[in-house]
């Protein structure tokens, strides 16, 4: 197997990072969060030679899953994520998508598989730690590869920021926990993307972070 690759492809209006992690040398890979514009994505699995094993979902909310039961459909492959807390976000995608007016191709869920705390997830020999760092949204899972020394981090942290919590189901109090209990633990030096906006490093964000202070 080859090292770890990634690749971000920001897609819909909300400007969502929908990142693609896959083997350098196998090319097998995982979609995390498809939010949406489905065809620009298969065009970049396609041009890269990319064979796509899972769909990954960090939480339910329409910018991060509004495209995963497209994206499935096409590609025939499972999806897998987020905590079960997060069903009811799920299952409303398309009442989501009519407050915004994108209901061309936005449908409701149902995830092949849901993640607790403490589960794994792989490709190839690429394993990944569930982490569920409710707050953002009551379902939200965060992906740790250990051996990279990177995590997907959905919208729990930011780069200079963190996830916000007025929307159904946010947590102020649970988001800060979770960053303080399930992010900071796994070390300074850890590296992560986000669900918009450039990513960061764990330690840089606990030092500077002005959302972060007194954690």
């Amino acid at each position: 197997m080859g090292e770890l690759q990634i690749g971000i492809v920001p897609v819909t209006a909300f400007q969502q990072n929908c990142t693609v992690m896959f083997d350098a040398e196998t090319k097998s890979g995982v979609v995390v969060d498809p939010g949406g514009d489905v065809g620009q994505l298969l065009q970049v699995l396609e041009s890269n030679g990319i064979a796509v094993e899972a769909i990954w979902l960090t939480h339910g909310h329409i910018d991060h899953a509004g495209g995963a039961m497209e994206m499935k459909e096409t590609l025939g492959v499972d999806i897998v994520g987020p905590h079960r807390a997060d069903e009811k976000l799920l299952q409303g995608l398309e009442a989501q998508a009519q407050m915004f007016g994108v209901t061309d191709t936005v449908r409701n869920c149902t995830p092949d598989r849901w993640l607790d705390d403490g589960d794994t997830v792989s490709f190839g020999d690429h394993v990944f730690k569930v982490l569920h760092c409710p707050g953002h949204a009551p379902g939200h899972v965060v992906y740790f590869n250990e051996k990279a020394r990177f995590a997907h981090v959905g919208d729990v942290l930011f780069n200079g920021s963190i996830g916000r919590t007025d929307l159904p189901g946010g947590d102020h109090a649970a988001l800060l926990a979770s960053i303080r209990d399930k992010l900071f633990p796994l070390g300074d030096d850890v590296g992560f993307i986000c669900g918009h906006g450039p990513g960061g490093r764990i330690g840089d964000e606990r030092r500077t972070n002005s959302f972060l202070r007194g954690l």
